[in-house]
Formats: structure tokens, sequence, C-alpha cells
């Protein structure tokens, strides 16, 4: 039962080492654009309808260490394969490049320098 009170996709996080580091691959690289940030610990950043939270913090476990958990989320795009030679163009990290799948996406895989990863596709 819903109360009425809708629940609305704001921003995915992540904690990184170095917030200077990723915030620019994710500007240089990727195409997002700073919102808003404290300059020391926290960075958002946005592309389109999606936002990330950047957060500072030296001593969380690297993102690899995490295995498949490293992940943080699938993004669906109108033309993945622009995509990919969009952000391939400005050195973005490919893991998968764009393929189709059994379930009705073409998808690829992106990773951050940190090794977080995202599933980005589109539909068939």
């Amino acid at each position: 039962m819903q109360n009425g009170n809708k629940i609305r996709t704001y921003a995915f996080v992540l904690a990184v080492p170095d917030l200077d580091k990723s915030v620019s691959y994710f500007v240089d690289v990727l195409g997002f654009r700073p919102e808003w940030g404290d300059g020391i610990n926290w960075q958002a950043l946005a592309r389109d309808d999606v936002r990330l939270m950047i957060s500072y913090a030296p001593d969380a476990p690297a993102p690899a260490e995490t295995g498949d958990h490293s992940y943080f989320g699938y993004l669906e795009v109108d033309d993945v394969d622009a995509l990919h030679a969009e952000i391939t163009r400005r050195g973005a990290i490919i893991r998968r490049t764009p393929a189709d799948k059994p379930w009705g996406m073409r998808e690829m895989a992106v990773a951050t320098p940190d090794g977080h990863r995202i599933m980005i596709g589109q539909h068939i």
C-alpha cells in the first residue's frame, strides 16, 4: 500500500580515496558537470538525469576488494555505441565494449580509476 509519498531517484554515492582525481574523471572523461560540493569531502555531479555524490574516504575498502559489488549502477541510454565512442575518445576505462545481450539490451561496462563499475545499456 502506498501512502502517497513518492520516492525519487537522487544520486549514487561513491567513496573514493582521491576526490580531485575522481571528479576529474567523471567530468573530463564521462561528461558529468559539477553541481555542488564543499571542496574537501563531497562533490555532487550530474549528467542528464543521473546524479553522483562523491565522498572523500581514504580509508574505505577499494572497490576491487568488493568483487562484483563494485558495480554501483545500471544506466539506460538512447545510443550506447555513440556514448561508447564519445567517452572512449576521452580515455574512459572500458571493461566491456557494447554487445547485444539475450535479455534485449545492448550493454557496455565502464570503470573508474578507483575500480567502481557502471553498466550502460540500451533496449535493442
